[in-house]
């Protein structure tokens, strides 16, 4: 195996559920479900297949035998024929009905919609642990004051749980998209090769009434509520630019969350787990870089850029079906799965291990906590008599200068001294520092948290119980 490439999404980064779910065995096993989902229907709606039949068919279910079918595959050039050849070769009795009347695509098609659905309800679970974490940890922090930032600039202050329900808001946007996908998924069922059941209507001597219980059927079989009603000889390609709109915004969630993180950690404020023996640099020992924030990062940009395959293949089909469809799908679809798999993994992992720092959050707000006390301190100057136009003149002026000192001398703010020492304010020092409390300059901040948590997030989470497991994920490298 050295000397072949190895996908990293299967190496390093995705789970082992997520990979079965792309795997050959499960896209093979679930292709011989069809098939005997097709015969048990075709022999309800009246056709000649015994019982036997079907029951050899089920025998040989989950017992794939590869190297006859990869033998076959070489000799006709086509994986479906290839597989109903194999699965002929074991259930021997079942050969002349095995995939009648169908098309390639049922079994193909219908496969990559059952296979997308298990990848999404798998999504669906780490989202939900993903969110269940992020919770516990707005709460947690719902009353820590940080400074706040617009622009990367200081500005009003916030609370550590309160910019976290931000992460937690894009989220939820990302699972109410998913959960609507998951409520409208629809099988392709048996239409032909140009999607009018020509074959089947023959099969059954012009009958259209059994001809149209095989969808509905086949789709019960296979646990779905519903099908296309009309389609070419494919499902509608549109359907995979969907699923991957809806992965591609779950990474831009996901890089979002990761890169204040790396802003926070850069800040000291908030750093990402570090084990006792990872090594942040291979030159700078003393380094704790934030590697699972920027692999986040990394995987997500990957699956921003590969949304855009199914959104060309599907503007680009040719009437019916063409093929070129098929290579692109391929790789584009199960390696987006793949991606987001490994992404929430990290996320998880990320927040479970989450470290603050409240003394230097602390410390960073107090050196820009009195400019924005300011209005406070130009109100209480104004209850004593002070002129709002004056002061706020005044405020202005001692701000800039206050600030000349941070940033050119190094020095610490000086701000309130200069106005204590301003007969214009009337304000001591000593009353000046009592507005000092960050808290009072958090909003709602954490009245907004526990709202949103409780209100909004807890039910959600109560909804979705049976996902929730309290093991995370361990980053595999």
């Amino acid at each position: 195996m050295k000397s072949k490439y190895i996908s990293p999404l299967n190496s390093r980064y995705a789970s082992k559920e997520m990979s079965y779910i792309f795997s050959q065995d499960n896209k093979f096993k679930t292709w011989r479900k069809l098939w005997i989902a097709l015969a048990e229907t075709e022999k309800e709606l009246g056709l000649n297949i015994t019982e036997e039949q079907i029951n050899e068919m089920k025998k040989y279910q989950d017992d794939i035998n590869y190297e006859v079918a990869e033998a076959r595959e070489k000799i006709v050039r086509h994986d479906v024929m290839s597989h109903v050849f194999a699965f002929g070769s074991q259930a021997k009795s079942a050969m002349p009905i095995i995939h009648l009347g169908a098309t390639s695509c049922y079994v193909g098609d219908n496969t990559d919609i059952i296979i997308m659905t298990q990848g999404l309800k798998l999504i669906k679970k780490q989202l939900i642990n993903v969110i269940n974490e992020l919770s516990k940890f707005c709460l947690e922090y719902k009353d820590l004051p940080t400074l706040g930032f617009t622009h990367f600039q200081p500005a009003q202050t916030t609370t550590v749980g309160k910019r976290a329900t931000l992460w937690l808001q894009d989220l939820l946007m990302d699972l109410e998209d998913l959960d609507y996908q998951l409520s409208k998924a629809k099988l392709l069922g048996s239409k032909g090769t140009t999607g009018t059941q020509a074959s089947f209507l023959e099969l059954f001597d012009g009958n259209h009434e059994k001809v149209k219980q095989i969808d509905p059927i086949i789709a019960k079989k296979m646990g779905f509520d519903s099908y296309f009603a009309v389609s070419g000889q494919t499902y509608p390609r549109k359907l995979d630019s969907q699923i991957l709109n809806i992965l591609s915004s779950i990474a831009q969630s996901s890089f979002k969350f990761s890169n204040d993180i790396r802003l926070l950690q850069h800040l000291k404020e908030i750093e990402e787990p570090f084990e006792k023996s990872q090594i942040g640099s291979s030159a700078m020992a003393y380094k704790r870089n934030p590697m699972r924030s920027e692999r986040i990062g990394s995987l997500a940009r990957y699956v921003i850029a590969d949304a855009i395959n199914p959104a060309i293949t599907a503007s680009t089909q040719w009437f019916e079906r063409t093929l070129d469809d098929s290579a692109n799908k391929r790789i584009s679809v199960p390696e987006a799965f793949l991606c987001v798999d490994a992404i929430l993994t990290l996320y998880r992992n990320v927040i479970d291990g989450l470290v603050v720092y409240p003394k230097v959050i602390e410390k960073h707000l107090n050196a820009e906590l009195p400019f924005m006390a300011t209005e406070n301190i130009m109100m209480d100057a104004v209850k004593s008599g002070g002129d709002r136009q004056e002061l706020h003149e005044k405020i202005r002026i001692h701000s800039m200068a206050a600030g000349r000192v941070v940033k050119s001398e190094g020095k610490p703010n000086d701000l309130l001294e200069r106005i204590a020492n301003d007969e214009s304010f009337g304000l001591t020092l000593e009353e000046l520092s009592s507005i000092m409390d960050a808290k009072n300059f958090v909003g709602r901040s954490p009245e907004q948290t526990e709202e949103f948590i409780n209100e909004i997030i807890k039910p959600i989470l109560e909804k979705n119980i049976d996902l929730i497991d309290n093991n995370a994920n361990e980053v595999r490298v």
